[in-house]
């Protein structure tokens, strides 16, 4: 029988079960019983910080502490990213944008999982080489629930290998190599990092303080760690905010065959609105 490391702090079935309520509540988190171990490795680090000795004491603790429900928050929520992940999403954003009408006004993207940045600058690069501008006619909002992230987002430095993806021109017209002590890093641009409005947003609060008209939603790979009653509570309140021709790009393990009445497949994970749910506000 394979043996198995004793544990730093006491964490028995019913610490995972209120972790488990816990993230559900605040951040519609939907936790399978597989990530028992990657909860507890990842709160045993504010069980250290804080000194405590074990996840009574933590989940006591968390109750009474709003610092601390960020922080445990930020400990669960996943950021798996990448620089034009999903590549096809970014070609149809371009299309989208170049065939638009001029007279529109401003085209609205809100990425609403932007995690540490690569997304919401791979659209504002996107949007960029599309109008030929640095000042292209766009806003840009990227929202996330963990606010470590948006911190590291908002600066927006990256390792170089981070920019492997990238091609020279990309590299040269939106970064600055790192020198001195800051070698082996990249900064983005001034002016691509002033595209992009970052904002703390947990998707289960009651106003998102975003109002309608958006032309492109970006929200992949964020379903999947829901339930489906509330990833279609979710997109039903985010494609009221598209406007009648609008596009909502999800990632490549979701799927919306049972949200046919909301929206209907238009491209690979591109989905567009019904007829009847555009352009209403949340």
């Amino acid at each position: 029988m394979k043996n198995i490391p004793e544990r730093e702090f006491n964490y028995a079935d019913a610490d995972f079960a209120r972790v488990k309520a816990i993230i559900y509540r605040k951040a519609g988190i939907n936790l399978g019983d597989s990530k028992k171990q990657l909860v507890y490795s990842r709160l045993a680090r504010r069980l250290r910080v804080l000194q405590l000795d074990n996840f009574d004491e933590y989940l006591a603790y968390l109750d009474h502490n709003k610092n601390e429900q960020q922080e445990f928050i930020n400990a669960l929520t996943t950021n798996l990213t990448a620089f034009f992940r999903e590549a096809h999403h970014f070609s149809t954003l371009a299309d989208y944008a170049r065939n638009r009408k001029a007279t529109a006004g401003k085209l609205r993207v809100w990425c609403a999982a932007s995690s540490t940045g690569e997304e919401p600058y791979s659209i504002a690069m996107t949007l960029v080489e599309a109008y030929g501008s640095y000042s292209p006619p766009v806003e840009i909002i990227a929202s996330d629930i963990d606010s470590s992230v948006l911190e590291f987002a908002a600066q927006g430095i990256y390792s170089l290998d981070r920019l492997d993806v990238l091609s020279l021109e990309q590299k040269k017209h939106f970064f600055l190599r790192g020198k001195g002590r800051n070698n082996g890093s990249a900064k983005v641009i001034d002016k691509l990092r002033q595209l992009v409005d970052f904002r703390q947003i947990n998707l289960l609060d009651r106003d998102w303080r975003l109002g309608a008209g958006f032309d492109v939603i970006f929200c992949r790979n964020v379903m999947i760690y829901f339930d489906k009653p509330t990833q279609l509570q979710l997109l039903e309140r985010m494609v009221r905010l598209l406007k009648p021709e609008g596009l909502y790009i999800a990632g490549h393990s979701e799927s919306f065959s049972n949200a046919s009445h909301l929206v209907k497949l238009v491209a690979k994970t591109t989905y567009k609105l019904i007829d009847n749910h555009a352009g209403e506000r949340q």
